[in-house]
């Protein structure tokens, strides 16, 4: 079985990837950084290789997905993980920063996720997107970023619809704040503390990135969920 996760060498896509490596897949990491993969590659136990591509490039999407089939024969699972964060009021977001949100966050995802289409029918596989708290409900200073998420979801669910009849499930998790690299340059760059963010949470703390890779997995598993939004976020949203 192999799995394919962009925005693999960070954050979520890191303990993702730790997890499914655990249960024995082939798991290809995707990044935009040679030098990050080569940081992280000790923590990596099992088969895995890295690809360097930028999910923003159709092209790169492709060859991300016939690289994989020929290393490992086949794709089962597709873990869109690679997502870049932005806060900041409306008339502070201008043209680039909307561009740079929606091409890695939507157009990332769906390209992806087309370009793996033929393989997921062959292997009658699942695609999991990770989307946000922020896509469900809005996010103070947080429009563009939560307008992104929120496609996400709908992509999620128009697509499971349409590739139902191939067996191939769609699902998306919906995590809150997360103990990440993105979350911590976000506070330093905001001036904020972790404790500011726990405030808001029914169980008293933000997440840990295992938390939403168990959620991911479970997904991978569960052959009867296609167009769920399981929300990681400890009572954030409930």
């Amino acid at each position: 079985m192999t799995v394919i996760i962009t925005g693999g060498t960070s954050g979520i896509g890191l303990a993702t990837a730790k997890i499914f490596l655990a249960h024995d897949f082939n798991c290809m990491l995707v990044g935009r950084s040679r030098e990050r993969f080569d940081k992280i590659q000790s923590e990596l136990v099992g088969n895995f290789e890295f690809i360097s591509a930028d999910v923003r490039k159709v092209e790169d999407c492709e060859k991300i997905i016939s690289r994989t089939a020929e290393i490992f024969g086949g794709v089962d699972v597709l873990i869109n993980s690679a997502g870049i964060y932005h806060e900041g009021a409306i008339t502070s977001t201008d043209e680039k920063i909307f561009d740079d949100i929606f091409s890695t966050n939507v157009k990332g995802t769906f390209f992806m996720t087309r370009a793996a289409v033929d393989e997921l029918i062959k292997s009658r596989g699942t695609i999991i997107n990770v989307a946000s708290d922020a896509g469900l409900k809005g996010n103070y200073f947080c429009a563009a970023y939560s307008a992104s998420k929120g496609a996400v979801v709908a992509f999620t669910k128009s697509l499971a619809l349409e590739l139902a009849s191939f067996n191939i499930r769609v699902n998306c998790v919906a995590p809150g704040d997360i103990l990440t690299p993105l979350t911590l340059n976000q506070l330093k760059i905001s001036g904020g503390t972790i404790e500011d963010l726990e405030k808001f949470y029914p169980l008293g703390r933000i997440g840990k990135p295992e938390e939403v890779a168990e959620a991911i997995y479970f997904l991978s598993t569960a052959n009867f969920i296609t167009g769920a939004v399981l929300s990681v976020d400890g009572g954030l949203t409930a």
